[in-house]
């Protein structure tokens, strides 16, 4: 039996369909893996030992590779991840050899208003509370590793405050001479706490460690979630974790990780994190979910190992990036697929009714809140007004070289005339469109989805990069402000522009990309501006740097990496079966 999305909740669904699952050891059988390369944590998720798999596949052709990015979403998301199982799901009704690569859910959202990003309705990854609630312990390890290099620093600086040299030496340590105003890491933890934003560590006597004003960031944003998602193997996460740069001297010189002796016990945390889970869709496609979440804050690309996995497993590999195409999608064209080697086939942009109307001119959603009446009713010009903002995201993906696939990720209150309406306007932009109901059907509903993108699969096309490495820094983030946002130019503050300074004059730049952060809400910096706004600079305000994922970070805006929880959270509707012991409200 399955249920009806329009009146039963996502985890039911889920849970229904966790009845009829097929087992790791059937994927795996499918997939033709070895024994060896499956590594079970139960019978219905399991790691692969991207090593053996890759060593053993290295000289087999890859598969199509697709990525799946969208318009500007609305609070409540676009769907992507719902979009993207639909597309596995469709593929796999027309008999091809596909896997979806996606991302972990962070606690912050799963426990907060969003929700998990497992995907919705009759297309989504499951099993559902294994996905949501930490799944084999990636986000766990990666807060392990990264807290301990907070540990290594603060103690670090306690015992330099405490010691003269001379007793230091007696120790096997050397004076690193930390500026305590210059320290560039936080504590992380995987919630939203807008109470951890700002603190005060150290309080106390000399044993109490330093004092200092710190901070936590959300798990996600760590730098080695970063190096998780574009690490291309262990060697390579261990030299890249060295590089971290975690605070400045007084002499205003790095201290990394290495500095501190830390790099090889918090690459240690890491050894098993480095590889890929498998799961399934509801209708038993494969399903690799790995690295993490929040392009407007990280990276947000599922990890280039995932990819690599799935591109030599099946002839097709959809892959998702977080947001919209001025985040997501730049993110993976400009950063993921320059340090994997990879090259898109296709690019799919994903749009609903719902944002399109407030793009145009609607009630703007406010999450756990009912959805404004207005949205209930056919509004054709609304529809018509907020296309401005797919077009110009079909632009940005045609800037890659890439004709993109619009898909209309439908609902049931969409009316003929709306679709019509969107349609009409990407074909005349030259873009692929396709109407999917895979919210509603499952792959059923996804096969004209599917089909355009097996059809866009076939079609040459001419990716490039939107600046070369050796781009000034000043120049790359213009680019990426005019060409991808729509801004007129850039503005930076008093630090960001000292700090561009002192990074443009190093060597290091050369090797490194640029890594925007960004509300996701609006083209612009500031989320209640919609559609495509123009006549407005992009404010930076702060550069961080992230040496070891080899990325500069610019922040625009007002923009936390720690997000805050709502008043009506998730949590709240979470609990758990006493005699089944099954975890019921996730969503």
């Amino acid at each position: 039996m399955v249920l009806d999305p329009t009146k039963h909740a996502d985890w039911e669904i889920a849970q229904e369909a966790e009845t009829r699952m097929k087992t790791v050891y059937q994927i795996g059988e499918e997939l033709g893996l070895e024994k060896e390369e499956l590594l079970p944590y139960g019978h219905y998720v399991a790691k692969l030992d991207y090593r053996r798999i890759l060593d053993r596949l290295g000289d087999k052709s890859d598969g199509k590779y697709v990525d799946v990015t969208a318009i500007t979403p609305t609070p409540l998301g676009e769907g992507k991840s719902t979009s993207a199982m639909g597309l596995v799901q469709g593929l796999g009704k027309r008999n091809k050899s596909v896997i979806g690569a996606i991302r972990q859910p962070s606690g912050g959202p799963t426990m907060n208003i969003k929700g998990s990003a497992a995907g919705g309705g009759l297309a989504q990854c499951i099993p559902l509370n294994e996905f949501s609630l930490g799944l084999t312990g990636d986000i766990n390890a990666i807060m392990n590793a990264h807290n301990l290099g907070m540990v290594a620093l603060t103690s670090r600086m306690q015992h330099e405050a405490n010691y003269t040299d001379e007793q230091l030496a007696q120790r096997n340590l050397k004076r690193l001479d930390i500026h305590p105003k210059k320290v560039e890491f936080r504590w992380i933890i995987d919630f939203c706490a807008q109470a951890l934003r700002n603190i005060t560590i150290g309080i106390g006597g000399k044993a109490d460690g330093f004092t200092m004003q710190s901070s936590f960031g959300i798990a996600v944003s760590s730098e080695i979630m970063a190096i998780l998602a574009v690490a291309t193997d262990l060697a390579d996460m261990r030299r890249r974790i060295s590089k971290i740069v975690v605070a400045y001297d007084k002499q205003d010189r790095p201290i990394t990780t290495a500095d501190l002796e830390v790099d090889g016990a918090m690459t240690a945390w890491m050894v098993q994190a480095i590889n890929p889970n498998l799961m399934q869709t509801l209708e038993g496609q494969p399903v690799l979910v790995h690295a993490g979440p929040f392009a407007n804050i990280a990276i947000g690309q599922s990890s280039v190992i995932a990819d690599r996995v799935g591109l030599k497993l099946a002839d097709y590999n959809v892959t998702e990036s977080g947001f919209g195409a001025d985040i997501g999608f730049e993110k993976f064209w400009n950063l993921k697929c320059r340090y994997s080697g990879n090259k898109p086939n296709c690019a799919v942009i994903v749009a609903t009714i719902r944002a399109l109307k407030c793009h145009g001119g609607a009630p703007i959603p406010v999450p756990g809140k009912p959805m404004p009446a207005e949205y209930k009713n056919e509004n054709v010009g609304w529809v018509e007004a907020g296309t401005q903002n797919l077009l110009h995201h079909i632009e940005t993906v045609k800037k890659a070289g890439i004709n993109p696939v619009v898909c209309i990720n439908a609902f049931y209150t969409d009316t003929d005339n709306e679709i019509k309406a969107v349609r009409r306007l990407c074909e005349a932009a030259g873009a692929r469109v396709a109407l999917s109901r895979h919210w509603e059907k499952g792959g059923d509903g996804a096969v004209e989805f599917a089909d355009a993108v097996i059809d866009a699969c076939e079609e040459p096309n001419d990716f490039k990069f939107l600046y070369d490495l050796d781009t000034p820094l000043d120049k790359r983030i213009e680019l990426i402000a005019k060409e991808v946002y729509g801004a007129d130019g850039v503005t930076y503050s008093a630090d960001a522009a000292a700090k561009l300074k002192r990074l443009s004059a190093d060597p290091d730049m050369a090797t490194m990309g640029t890594c925007m952060v960004k509300t996701h809400l609006s083209l612009s910096h500031d989320p209640k501006v919609k559609g495509v706004p123009k006549g407005w600079t992009l404010p930076v305000g702060d550069i961080l740097t992230y040496k070891g994922a080899g990325f500069v970070v610019p922040v625009a805006g007002t923009i936390s990496l720690m997000p805050g929880t709502g008043s009506d959270p998730a949590y709240r509707r979470v609990d758990v079966d006493l005699e089944s012991g099954r975890v019921t409200g996730v969503f």
